[in-house]
């Protein structure tokens, strides 16, 4: 399968090559009429999809899955939604989702923005999240940084009143873009003081790339802001 696409705007991501699993690739067969959602379905019907209300969680760019999969194991009480563009890491998570039984995760391979336009409800999302997403460290790229305002607007119409957004990345350049672009939303106060950083929430699982990253001595920082409009 491969990822869904409407709009032709600059990007966020480029697609890495890499080849899938013959698990990965079965995974599509087996498990994707379970998991899969697709973005010419038009918004979707919470309801409908999950079988019930639930808090809705939504995670752009799970990578691998892993720990996705894991908040959505341990926080059985609320609906997960993961988006992500890359074919190995959605074939992995649904492999991994449909062996465990877990039936509060679905999954878009789709751009984020598109899928946020198109197929999330507005008002509808109690916890965004986005971690570790490309940094796109050299300057004339930091256009391409997924963390922009009109993206920050974009998450807030989808967000309920008092609803989390959390970011977190191990570049610190980064993180000060991130902490900026964020403080400077009328929709969105910082969970911590102003221009402070917060601590790691324990729904965040550590991820294999972070706890690599700590041993080489590098940083992570976690962000959250509370939607404070209706």
């Amino acid at each position: 399968m491969k990822p869904e696409y409407k709009k032709k705007d600059i990007r966020s991501f480029v697609i890495r090559a890499g080849r899938m699993t013959e698990g990965q690739k079965n995974a599509f067969d087996k498990w994707w009429p379970t998991y899969g959602l697709s973005l010419f379905d038009g918004e979707v019907n919470l309801q409908e999809t999950f079988g019930r209300q639930a808090p809705l969680v939504v995670e752009v760019g799970f990578g691998m899955g892993d720990s996705l999969l894991e908040m959505a194991k341990s926080e059985p009480e609320k609906n997960f939604i993961g988006i992500e563009v890359h074919p190995p890491g959605v074939g992995r998570l649904i492999h991994r989702a449909g062996d465990e039984q877990v039936t509060n995760l679905r999954v878009y391979m789709a751009d984020a923005k598109d899928v946020l336009e198109d197929c999330i409800p507005d008002m509808s999302v109690s916890r965004f999240q986005l971690f570790f997403p490309d940094p796109w460290h050299k300057k004339k790229h930091h256009k391409r940084r997924i963390v922009q305002t009109d993206f920050v607007a974009l998450v807030a119409r989808k967000m309920r009143a008092e609803g989390c957004f959390h970011l977190a990345t191990d570049w610190e350049n980064y993180a000060d873009h991130m902490m900026e672009i964020m403080s400077q939303s009328s929709e969105f106060e910082n969970m911590s003081p102003d221009y402070l950083f917060s601590v790691k929430p324990d729904y965040r699982p550590d991820t294999k790339f972070e706890k690599r990253g700590e041993r080489l001595g590098h940083g992570v920082w976690d962000i959250l802001f509370k939607k404070i409009t209706g």
